[in-house]
């Protein structure tokens, strides 16, 4: 698949849609405490994926199958958890997992009292306890992913909250750090700051550029891309700003249609989608304007986006959790699915009405089924649900 700014796919137009698909809800667990961060990746070699939670006080997974849950780690640091990274990065079917810690926004400064992050060592048994290594970090960190650079080389980008020492989101800019892992995991792990042009980032995506894999960031001040080559990473297109003058929390990119969609701002009531103006793809490594579509502006605190296809309409679906009440006095998940291509309508259907204050969601295939199902994890709700695809 190509890097969206010269990407070229060929869409139907998507009309007379009245309801979404089926989605049967199923609790896994309804004790989960902050629920901050998700992840998906086959975690005991069984060759399904399993659901991994950053909670409060604890890292954990839920075995595939019976659903049961096994601690990684726990009180690994004084302050909460707010992050986790799960992938397969050495090819031997069991994912490697990052995570963030110490989870102290309102501080800035002080590396103790704010920020960590780790690299957790899987036991022979992975339903046991795991062991932290500890590594380089800055204070707020709170979002990372394993991201293939080139060929079957990985990096762990971390993207702290704020700059050091910033203050409302002004002051010194956020330093994007990517880690990569020495042949022992053990030993030091070298890290690079790759970037230092936002004042606040709230998460990225992963997207596919070549063989390899480009990231956007999305933050105080738009949406920025950056793409890996002769060993360092560069932005698109000179400055990499792919949207500016526009605050972002949640963002992702569709690898069906040509579309981003993002929640603004950060924290915020709106999600939005951004598709290209000019129908002809953009030049290698040059961005693409855009144009936006406000889908809604009713959420309340819109803190979890995912989009994919789940429909099998040959279009992608925008799926969006918010954690806190609207206007209607309503958390939950919908689903937006364009009606017209042409036209660029929209329309939002409920797949969780008022029992999912939604922290994260991550969309993935658990069954088998070739369709991806819709994992989510609630704040106030203290619940773990899964949605199963039944299309």
């Amino acid at each position: 698949m190509a890097h969206f700014a010269y990407l070229l796919v060929a869409l139907v137009i998507v009309s007379n849609i009245t309801q979404a698909q089926n989605f049967k809800t199923q609790v896994i667990d309804d004790k989960v405490s902050i629920g901050y961060g998700l992840a998906i990746g086959d975690v005991d070699g069984d060759k399904k994926p399993d659901i991994l939670l950053a909670d409060k006080k604890q890292f954990v997974w839920y075995r595939n199958g019976d659903w049961k849950r096994f601690v990684m780690i726990e009180n690994l640091t004084e302050s909460d958890n707010v992050c986790i990274a799960a992938r397969d990065i050495d090819g031997d079917g069991k994912v490697e997992v990052a995570v963030g810690a110490q989870w102290m926004p309102s501080e800035t400064t002080d590396t103790l009292k704010s920020g960590s992050v780790h690299y957790l060592i899987r036991p022979a048994d992975p339903t046991q306890l795991w062991t932290p290594v500890k590594l380089h970090h800055e204070p707020t960190i709170h979002r990372m992913r394993w991201v293939k650079a080139s060929g079957k080389n990985y990096h762990l980008i971390v993207l702290p909250l704020h700059g050091r020492g910033n203050k409302n989101g002004e002051g010194n800019p956020v330093k994007v750090i990517a880690y990569e892992m020495p042949k022992d995991p053990m030993t030091k792990w070298t890290h690079t700051v790759i970037d230092e042009s936002m004042h606040m980032t709230h998460n990225l995506d992963v997207v596919p550029f070549g063989e390899n894999e480009s990231i956007y960031i999305g933050g105080k001040e738009g949406i920025k891309g950056l793409y890996y080559e002769n060993k360092q990473w560069k932005p698109f297109d000179g400055q990499g700003f792919i949207v500016q003058q526009q605050s972002f929390g949640e963002l992702r990119t569709s690898h069906t249609s040509l579309l981003i969609a993002g929640i603004e701002p950060m924290h915020g009531n709106e999600l939005a989608v951004y598709t290209p103006k000019d129908k002809k793809p953009a030049p290698p490594l040059q961005l693409p304007k855009l144009s936006r579509t406000v889908l809604t502006s009713d959420l309340n605190q819109g803190h979890a986006l995912g989009v994919e296809d789940l429909m099998g309409i040959r279009d992608s679906q925008v799926i969006v959790g918010w954690r806190e009440p609207n206007k209607e006095q309503k958390t939950g998940i919908k689903i937006f699915v364009r009606q017209d291509l042409v036209a660029n309508t929209w329309k939002g259907f409920w797949i969780d009405d008022n029992g999912m204050a939604c922290e994260d969601l991550q969309l993935a295939d658990l069954d088998g089924d070739g369709k991806k199902d819709i994992i989510a994890a609630g704040r106030a709700t203290h619940n773990l649900k899964i949605y199963w695809n039944r299309n």
